[in-house]
């Protein structure tokens, strides 16, 4: 007997994971999301729908958008068959919600969260699904609390799930969020995990609300204390310079854009995560002693935090 997964409660929920996200933010910024619902045709190679939030240009924000998408697809894309090649030729069902804040504020960081739902299916065969996400910070200016506030959060989230967990997601998304062609962390880490389905569906689902339903608080004070900070030309050029950074591996090596890009997805949703303006220079390096060099000695390494 084919074995039934509740994905109507998962998309329910991240569908008011979405909008109540998207109200916290608003809340703060004071400018208000678009919201941009496509449909993907059922002839077309990857169905579907999805709903995407997107604030530009905000007093606060200077680019933040929230995807959520849920889309079928007659065939596993080579992205998500690397790890399970056994899986190759199934349909397959993905649904998940997707965001990244741009702050236009240089001290206030950069943020990604991302919880998400993959099901693996063929006619006869039990379904194969698995979890995925976890949120990471990218600071332009480090702020030990900050690193400390954001840790701690990530880690309360996962508590109730294993001990074993926070540590073991932590490093995994040190390891993750790593560019390896600059030999650098993206920025201070926070969770990440994937194929993840150990503690079955029922709890996995609990353990996909329970990251999701940790992010405003593990974000949203962050930003509120770095936001008014002031700040000039020079720490603007810097921010500008380190978000090349973020477009690189997001373009080179994120799992989520490379899957969306092969399985025919919608190109605008896929980029949201863009920044706005972006610089890169040759061979530039911040001058010792500087707070641009702390950034690199201090915060974009793999270290404990709680």
């Amino acid at each position: 007997m084919t074995q039934l997964l509740d994905t109507r409660s998962v998309r329910d929920y991240l569908l008011q994971l979405q909008q109540r996200i998207v109200t916290a933010l608003e809340n703060i910024d004071g400018e208000l999301f678009i919201s941009d619902d496509w449909q993907k045709e059922p002839t077309e190679p990857l169905r579907g729908n999805g709903r995407s939030r997107m604030l530009e240009g905000g007093q606060v924000f200077e680019r933040a958008g929230v995807g959520f998408s849920h889309v079928q697809g007659d065939m596993m894309p080579p992205s998500a068959t690397a790890a399970r090649p056994q899986l190759a030729g199934r349909g397959f069902e993905a649904l998940g919600v997707s965001l990244v804040f741009h702050p236009r504020n240089p001290y206030c960081p950069t943020v990604h969260m991302n919880v998400r739902l993959f099901i693996a299916q063929q006619e006869g065969a039990e379904p194969v699904f698995w979890f995925g996400g976890g949120m990471d910070l990218t600071p332009y200016y480090g702020f030990e609390e900050d690193a400390r506030h954001f840790h701690g959060v990530c880690r309360d989230a996962l508590a109730p799930f294993g001990e074993t967990l926070y540590p073991r997601f932590k490093k995994w998304c040190d390891e993750y969020f790593y560019l390896k062609h600059r030999k650098e962390q993206r920025g201070i880490g926070g969770i990440f995990y994937d194929d993840f389905s150990e503690l079955g569906f029922e709890r996995g689902f609990d353990m996909m609300r329970s990251v999701g339903d940790a992010f405003l608080s593990a974000y949203l004070p962050i930003a509120e204390k770095r936001r008014v900070l002031p700040y000039g030309e020079r720490e603007r050029d810097f921010q500008n310079y380190r978000r090349g950074r973020y477009v690189e591996f997001n373009l080179v090596f994120d799992r989520g854009t490379v899957f969306g890009l092969q399985s025919g997805g919608r190109t605008e949703s896929i980029l949201l995560s863009l920044p706005p303006v972006v610089n890169w220079r040759y061979n530039w390096q911040p001058e010792p002693g500087t707070p641009e060099a702390k950034l690199y000695t201090d915060f974009l390494i793999a270290r404990d935090w709680v």
